[in-house]
């Protein structure tokens, strides 16, 4: 018997890591087996509150915890930094259409993010790490506002970068004290020789502004539209297609996305808006 997912499994936040000054990630247990596909989103409930939806940051492989990075951006957004472990919860999904990772083996796999963006970037990273010997190489170009803006510091910037067949280079907005990196916006550290371009995918997320222009740059290198996919997760509310806020041309973007190649949406005007 299928489950209802209009129906919210309960559970409860078991941590909370700080990320940076307007980051945080929760760490959630349920009371059920919850299984997602990496790119597909939930829809997290503060019950007696509200329910805001987010896209799980942890691998779908680890099912007996869940991982969701929460930038505080709004009154949802601040009512759940304000939460403390022991908080009950409920999440209700797995809802959209996540990254076709079958069609990325034997395939050089391009990343580019930025800000919260990475949270369903780990996840994906994770997925891929998880079967690294499956693809090519998995190549990471990720930038912030500053050092202190990156999420996934303990990782990111150390246990990550020595994993075989992974690439990550870094690049901040602005920087002072020691950081010895790349300074300037993400676009500054991608290269068309960074992968085989006839040979690989390309995954976009992040900011609308960054994505407009990685995917302006990855198009200048010689991607085609078909390899380059995007998370368009803005205006997502309700997460099944009822309330048209998502709505990008003929799509709903909770429904037949959130990941989407840019040859399905680029005909339609606004979309990094």
């Amino acid at each position: 018997m299928n489950r209802n997912l209009y129906q919210p499994i309960n559970g409860g936040i078991v941590d909370i890591i700080d990320e940076s000054p307007t980051i945080k990630s929760f760490v959630v247990v349920l009371e059920e087996t919850f299984k997602f596909e990496t790119g597909q989103f939930v829809e997290l409930t503060l019950p007696g509150v509200g329910e805001a939806p987010f896209t799980p940051s942890s691998s779908p492989y680890d099912t007996k915890k869940m991982e969701i990075t929460i930038m505080k951006a709004g009154k949802m957004t601040a009512l759940l930094h304000d939460c403390e472990k022991g908080q009950k919860i409920g999440i209700r999904g797995p809802y959209g259409k996540g990254y076709p990772v079958e069609d990325f083996v034997g395939k050089d796999v391009y990343i580019i993010g930025g800000g919260v963006g990475l949270a369903p970037i780990r996840s994906l990273f994770l997925t891929l790490v998880d079967r690294i010997e499956a693809f090519k190489s998995v190549v990471c170009r990720f930038g912030a506002k500053t050092p202190d803006d990156f999420i996934y510091k303990n990782t990111l910037f150390d246990s990550w970068q020595k994993i075989d067949g992974v690439d990550i280079k870094l690049t901040v907005d602005g920087a002072s004290g020691n950081w010895d990196g790349n300074i300037g916006v993400v676009t500054t550290i991608l290269s068309s020789n960074d992968v085989e371009i006839s040979n690989a995918v390309a995954v976009v997320c992040g900011p609308p502004i960054m994505m407009k222009f990685g995917t302006l740059k990855l198009l200048e290198f010689g991607f085609s539209p078909e390899q380059i996919y995007l998370s368009m997760e803005k205006n997502m509310s309700c997460g099944v297609g009822k309330c048209g806020h998502c709505m990008v041309g003929k799509y709903y973007v909770c429904k037949d996305g959130p990941v989407f190649t840019y040859d399905e949406v680029k005909g339609y005007p606004n979309i990094w808006d």
